[in-house]
């Protein structure tokens, strides 16, 4: 027994917290794993709150991510009600769960330090950008197929990993952490060439975007020699992720162009290029029909597939429309859309309130973090799924509520609670 109490006190509630958050950040590895960590760590908190165990983190820029959310559920739940859907949406409705529990993680990462916080996102982006590299060799060259990671949708992973490889970036062009270079390039490497074997050409874009954002926040502290040493390890790590991948971006550009030219020329709707031009033309021609409070949660696939059968005499079906907004447009209308689009400006606005006023290099971080995200997302959302998939809903809370946390947010203390020292391996001191 003692034995067992002296194990039970080993694991304190900030050492738990610690394996808790390297699990989160390893999404693009460890695939659907990372929704059942963050809901399930969710429901513990709730109840850890209810019995008082945990304090409830009431920040402002906390409290206006929360409403935005809030709404964006409520519009959806209100869609529902309005077409009488309640039962047909149920299972879509469920998954707004994860939403709901943005506050209540909120409070319980709160108990972490910021440091801490920082070192295990940082560190645990480097290992998931080189597991997602094994994963994606693996997939690409001994099962001739294309890399989907852990996540097993290849535009999923190639978000995930977008996500890893802009914080390794951040944490190189930010010397937030003393992580060798080598490794940082070695990472960021890893993780674009990952990206590149998933053939999902709207993330190429993301990575090119976000990267961009990434060097202009951080463009004071690149000065000298270093800044110019810096933007020539990019420079190589760009070369060297093009030669390795050049096989799959010719691919998937003589397919993009052979697809238009099936369209432009021959009205073939059957090619990916096609089915997205076809899937938006179904739900533009939804949408007006419910203008203001859509059809539902659950009416998106019913929808389309009526509309191939009807408008193009093909019996096809998809989980969404390939555009995040028209997909919102559709399933919970003007209404939807508009509180969707909230989540992201209110996201931006935290982040550049703090990106102007602050020179504190972890709270600038934060705010790197929720740039990152809002620009991956948008930019992955113009052609595929924005939220409404486990992982990517996941990922975007965990994003989200780590980064306003580290960004603007205030470290609460255990209520009654004697703090014990957390691992060494993760204990950094400012």
């Amino acid at each position: 027994m003692s034995r067992l109490s002296s194990i039970k006190e080993q694991f304190t509630p900030s050492l738990v917290n610690i394996y808790f958050s390297i699990a989160c950040f390893l999404s693009p590895v460890v695939g659907s794993a990372v929704s059942f960590v963050f809901n399930g760590g969710a429901l513990w908190s709730t109840l850890l709150i209810a019995m008082k165990r945990r304090r409830f983190n009431a920040d402002r820029p906390m409290l206006a991510m929360t409403a935005a959310i809030y709404a964006y559920c409520g519009a959806n739940l209100l869609a529902s009600i309005v077409n009488n859907s309640i039962v047909r949406d149920a299972l879509d409705l469920l998954s707004l769960v994860t939403f709901l529990f943005f506050p209540i993680s909120y409070s319980t990462w709160s108990i972490s330090r910021k440091t801490t916080l920082v070192r295990i996102i940082i560190v645990s982006s480097i290992c998931a950008c080189l597991g997602a590299l094994v994963l994606a060799i693996i997939q690409q060259y001994w099962f001739g197929m294309r890399a989907k990671g852990g996540a097993g949708n290849a535009i999923v992973f190639a978000e995930v990993a977008c996500l890893s490889v802009m914080i390794c970036l951040t944490g190189i062009v930010s010397g937030i952490e003393k992580v060798r270079g080598v490794v940082f390039i070695c990472a960021v490497l890893a993780g674009t060439v990952a990206i590149i074997y998933s053939g999902s050409r709207i993330i190429w874009l993301a990575l090119l975007i976000g990267g961009i954002a990434v060097l202009l926040i951080n463009l004071r502290t690149l000065k000298g020699k270093n800044a110019v040493r810096l933007l020539l390890m990019l420079a190589a790590v760009a070369i060297v992720s093009a030669v390795l991948g050049f096989r799959v971006i010719a691919d998937r550009a003589d397919f993009l162009f052979a697809d238009w030219h099936s369209l432009t020329t021959h009205g073939d709707y059957t090619t990916a290029l096609g089915l997205r031009v076809a899937l938006w033309d179904i739900g533009l021609k939804a949408f007006r029909e419910a203008p203001l409070f859509g059809h539902g949660m659950g009416a998106g696939k019913p929808l389309m597939l009526q509309g191939f059968q009807e408008r193009y005499g093909m019996a096809e079906g998809f989980s969404h429309f390939h555009n995040g907004f028209l997909t919102a447009l559709v399933e919970a209308g003007i209404l939807g859309a508009v509180t969707l689009a909230a989540i992201f400006v209110v996201a931006a606005r935290n982040a550049a309130k703090v990106l102007r006023a602050s020179i504190d290099p972890i709270e600038r971080f934060g705010a790197t973090m929720i740039v990152i995200v809002v620009i991956t997302y948008l930019t992955a959302g113009m052609t595929g799924i924005l939220v409404g998939h486990d992982i990517l809903d996941s990922v975007l809370m965990i994003f989200l509520l780590s980064g306003t946390y580290l960004a603007s947010g205030r470290t609460i203390a255990l209520p009654e609670t004697r703090m014990r020292p957390t691992a060494s391996a993760f204990r950094v001191e400012r």
